[in-house]
């Protein structure tokens, strides 16, 4: 994803349009195809090396895996080496695609002896369907009804031995009985800027960007620990570098292109911004509950908690608790002001 650099998106826009928008072959092509080639996330690859080691060893499909973690951190990307790892196909779907029983029949039913079935977003699935996939990850079957009233009756299907492999940003949206099935639930968390700056370097060299490692490092520390968001922002940054600098990716650029999207040094947006200034001018400081912070920003409450929140929280802007929403006392220097301390106009001066 490139976007002009004459009437770039806000910094907000920027990010939401990265972390929702279908993929292209530029970003396909930059995706690692085997651990090796994976940065970050150590625990999780541990955890899938032993996974796949065995499973080869004893030349058996792998178990069931479920990941989780917010968008952009490579869960696809994983789904792939997987396969590629396992010398297997990858089918990849999404929760809100299988709507009824039969399409997730006819999913299963194509697949081979193997075969890994990627179910992103998997926590959208709705219940009724959720269902049919509990015989079918323990027993590898699945029983459908055809037909309605006196002349309905159930057919057995047997499945091929396959691995399930679900995705999900909402962990807490899956039922007791799915999540058990899976043999390894891992967590994926947020890059720390070093290992940021290696992706962005890997980047830049395989779409042949010059660059400096000084801005390389401007750029990791902008992208908000986000993989997704560090290559978008690297196509960006090219595009400004070529129009208005010397084709080179350097701090100075890098730094200047990010301005112009509304992103400052901490990776905080105009959207974040305004999280935090409405919790400490309206709330002073909270606890407020996510919606009512949806409705004075204007924005969605699932947007906050999906593409703003989980930031601030990792960044220890927020904290949430059981009463709502609170900002921390770094969340209120991030605004100008010491915590409990409110301007008297009620405006605030973003720094």
């Amino acid at each position: 994803m490139s976007f002009s650099s004459e009437d770039p998106p806000t910094g907000t826009d920027f990010i939401e349009q990265t972390l929702s928008a279908p993929e292209n072959a530029e970003e396909s092509a930059l995706r690692p195809l085997s651990f090796h080639d994976f940065a970050g996330q150590d625990k999780t690859l541990e955890r899938l090396k032993v996974m796949v080691g065995a499973a080869r060893d004893r030349g058996e499909p792998l178990n069931h895996i479920l990941l989780s973690g917010p968008p952009g951190l490579g869960k696809t990307t994983l789904s792939l080496i997987l396969g590629n790892e396992m010398g297997t196909k990858v089918n990849i779907t999404s929760g809100p695609v299988i709507d009824k029983p039969a399409d997730l029949a006819g999913l299963l039913t194509n697949l081979n002896e193997g075969d890994i079935l990627f179910i992103d977003e998997i926590h959208r699935i709705p219940k009724t369907v959720e269902e049919y996939l509990y015989s079918a990850m323990e027993d590898f079957r699945i029983d459908i009804m055809i037909d309605q009233g006196p002349n309905a009756r159930s057919v057995r299907l047997n499945l091929p031995r396959f691995t399930l492999l679900g995705a999900t940003t909402r962990m807490g949206l899956l039922t007791a009985p799915l999540r058990s099935r899976f043999t390894l639930q891992t967590r994926l968390n947020y890059y720390s800027h070093s290992v940021l700056q290696g992706i962005i370097e890997r980047t830049c060299g395989i779409l042949e960007v010059p660059f400096e490692p000084a801005g390389a490092a401007e750029i990791a520390r902008r992208a908000r620990g986000t993989p997704r968001i560090a290559n978008n922002l690297v196509n960006f940054c090219r595009d400004y570098a070529q129009q208005r600098g010397n084709g080179t990716i350097t701090q100075t650029s890098a730094a200047a292109a990010l301005e112009l999207l509304e992103i400052d040094q901490r990776g905080l947006d105009e959207m974040d911004k305004q999280v935090i200034r409405v919790m400490a001018e309206n709330y002073r400081g909270g606890p407020v509950g996510l919606g009512t912070v949806a409705v004075a920003v204007g924005e969605e409450a699932h947007t906050l908690e999906e593409v703003h929140e989980p930031f601030l929280i990792q960044e220890g802007y927020l904290q949430r608790t059981a009463q709502g929403r609170v900002l921390t006392e770094k969340g209120w220097h991030v605004i100008g002001l010491e915590p409990g301390n409110q301007p008297s106009n009620g405006q605030t001066e973003l720094l």
